[in-house]
């Protein structure tokens, strides 16, 4: 069976870029803005607030995964009062350590925070499918991957990037397979939670290239259109044609970029009778036609600044 979440997490191609543990102590708060990375924090010991712009405080504790796919901005606290004090300068301590508040004496926290990336061109796509912030309490198996992450970012070893690749995957689809539910904000994880909408989701992933419609996307989670309508929109935040249109092109954007076939292949593997109709609307959502596209995904990079 194909696995909507597992399919959209490869194509997002997450990688490590880096991590570092952080203890504090006191009254301390930092705020990060212009985030363009994913964030992601485990509290090995003591406890903190998490606060992303536009929602509640979020109290972590001891053992807590928490992930933010995507955030304009967020800060971090001792406590909620601490957040609207001054923000703290984070000191030094080794490479790969620091610390925040009060420089003496044990800290009240220990934390392993850091940052990976997700490469995929349609990265701004499919992160909207995900909740704006993952929280996780209680996943022993989710402290151990980020470990493991950590412990792999820092060392040289062979085959380290594939190693941190495939690792960040299985921590990408455990954090948000363990937050599946209709807690979660809007988006494939809250979709996925729902059975009728799991039924209609998985078929869409399945067999992109059916002409699908809403009467027999219902039909498949056996819904009334205009309930299947309303319950899909709402849970995961688009409508079930706009969901299916991002997929397709996202699919077909990997092809293009792959060389995997010529146009008119890749017009029938998502969906559509002819190259034209898909150039047309492969234009449209993506700003390019199609061979365009391919020709500039394949030309060089400039290197990035040092």
């Amino acid at each position: 069976m194909v696995d909507p979440l597992a399919e959209v997490v490869t194509l997002l191609q997450p990688s490590a870029r880096f991590s570092k543990v952080v203890a504090a102590a006191g009254p301390w708060h930092v705020r990060r803005t212009g985030v363009a990375q994913p964030f992601y924090c485990v509290i090995l010991d003591g406890a903190c607030t998490l606060t992303v712009d536009g929602q509640e405080p979020t109290a972590l504790e001891s053992g807590d995964f928490a992930l933010v796919p995507a955030a304009p901005a967020f800060s971090m606290s001792s406590t909620p009062q601490a957040a609207r004090g001054p923000e703290t300068q984070r000191v030094e301590i080794r490479p790969g350590e620091f610390r925040l508040g009060q420089q003496e004496g044990p800290p009240d926290l220990q934390s392993l925070v850091g940052h990976c990336a997700f490469d995929s061109p349609d990265a701004a796509l499919l992160v909207s499918l995900l909740p704006q912030l993952v929280h996780v309490r209680g996943q022993s198996r989710l402290t151990t991957l980020v470990k493991l992450v950590g412990e792999e970012s820092r060392a040289q070893r062979p085959a380290r990037e594939v190693i941190l690749a495939r690792l960040l995957e299985v921590l990408l689809i455990e954090a948000l397979r363990s937050t599946a539910g209709n807690t979660a904000s809007p988006g494939l994880v809250r979709g996925l939670a729902d059975a009728r909408l799991a039924a209609a989701i998985r078929r869409m992933h399945e067999e992109p290239a059916q002409p699908w419609t809403v009467v027999r996307l219902a039909r498949e989670a056996a819904l009334s259109r205009s309930a299947f309508f309303e319950r899909f929109t709402r849970a995961v935040g688009v409508a079930p044609m706009e969901y299916l249109l991002a997929w397709r092109m996202a699919l077909a954007k990997g092809m293009l970029r792959r060389k995997d076939a010529g146009l008119a292949e890749v017009a029938e593997r998502v969906g559509y009778g002819s190259a034209s109709t898909f150039s047309v609307a492969f234009h449209r959502h993506v700003g390019v036609p199609p061979s365009r596209y391919a020709q500039e995904a394949m030309a060089p990079q400039d290197p990035l600044p040092a």
